[in-house]
């Protein structure tokens, strides 16, 4: 694992935002759903291919939760997507990759330090 400093973290822009719409990518090779998040009148609504679906089988109940994304990667074409961010999700055994959310509500948009 490379070490980063600090001010290379801080250049990591990550935000909340809440799910609008999740719904399966039928031209994904792996299982991956189109999440469309809401990330508050600043930054808008934008676009992920999120491999989740082991973890999260209905994609309706995803509707609303909020999630934590990197907002600065470079956008990416993935499955006939633009990927726009980067959901955060951590692997659990069996590679289910398990949505990270706040404990609390918050405003979208919201920074993660």
């Amino acid at each position: 694992m490379s070490i980063l400093t600090f001010d290379e973290f801080l250049r990591v822009k990550m935000c909340v935002g809440t799910i609008l719409e999740a719904k399966l990518n039928p031209k994904a090779r792996n299982p991956a759903y189109v999440l469309k998040i809401d990330f508050g009148t600043e930054l808008g609504t934008k676009l992920s291919s999120a491999q989740i679906t082991t973890a999260h089988p209905d994609p309706n109940d995803l509707v609303g939760t909020q999630v934590a994304a990197v907002m600065n990667f470079e956008p990416k074409r993935v499955a006939g997507i633009k990927s726009e961010v980067l959901v955060i999700a951590a692997v659990a055994e069996g590679g289910k990759n398990i949505l990270l959310a706040p404990q609390q509500v918050v405003k979208n948009g919201t920074f993660i330090a």
